[in-house]
């Protein structure tokens, strides 16, 4: 069995830590706001679906519910990066985590019911995202008790992205523009590659920007894409037809 995995103190030594208009490690903080605004985008394309029953995005108004959360979760990660950047350590990296874990799950929950079952992917909702936050909890808790673990969180955060593309190859989607799941998962793995290379491309570009700022850019361009795929896609076969607006 894998021994238990606690948080690397120097994770919080992030290569650009510069004092900019009295804002510690400003680039960090201030490149989380890419999230708030394609989160706000997120949600309110969704409230105006509300007037169309979820139509064309969804063929039934009650399968918004996961992106809905999704785009909730990358809303508030924006506040709570934010926060945990202005001085960055074990405990303000809970609040950086927990609405991250929003995101995981209900896209998981999204691929579920889209391409195996639309009722129990909505029911797997919010388990799942129980599961999230107690992945983060359990972290923080194993820390404070001197016993770190973060085995449980970091399988809570790859274990989507390994079945996610497997559920996508077996199942079809019932809408359009399915294999748009693909990009946003290279997305979000790219932006895990800038993280892992936080201090190299801080060098390789000359102190410009970091690799975890891109990461953060990169990040909120996954978001941005799900919410082009929502735009663009339409259901392939469904008994509703478009609601009138007049």
């Amino acid at each position: 069995m894998e021994p238990p995995i606690a948080q690397d103190p120097s994770y919080h030594h992030f290569a650009d830590q510069r004092l900019i208009w009295n804002i510690p490690n400003f680039f960090n903080v201030t490149s989380n706001l890419p999230f708030l605004i394609f989160g706000g985008m997120g949600l309110f394309f969704l409230w105006r679906l509300r007037r169309t029953g979820g139509w064309p995005t969804f063929a039934e108004l009650v399968e918004e519910r996961p992106y809905l959360i999704f785009f909730i979760g990358v809303a508030i990660t924006s506040f709570g990066s934010a926060y945990y950047h202005l001085d960055p350590n074990n405990t303000h990296l809970v609040w950086d985590r927990l609405p991250m874990t929003f995101g995981f799950m209900s896209i998981f929950a999204a691929v579920i019911m889209e391409r195996i079952d639309r009722d129990a992917g909505l029911r797997l909702l919010w388990p799942m995202v129980i599961v999230g936050i107690g992945s983060v909890v359990y972290w923080y808790w194993s820390e404070l008790h001197l016993h770190g673990d973060l085995r449980f969180y970091i399988n809570i955060q790859f274990y989507p992205l390994m079945a996610i593309p497997l559920i996508v190859t077996l199942f079809p989607s019932r809408y359009t523009k399915g294999e748009q799941v693909y990009t946003i998962i290279l997305i979000y793995a790219l932006a895990k590659a800038f993280e892992l290379l936080d201090k190299p491309v801080y060098q390789l570009l000359g102190g410009v920007i970091s690799g975890h700022t891109i990461k953060h850019l990169v990040a909120a361009l996954a978001t941005y894409w799900a919410l082009r795929m929502l735009l663009l896609r339409r259901p392939l076969e469904s008994e509703r037809t478009p609601v009138s607006t007049d």
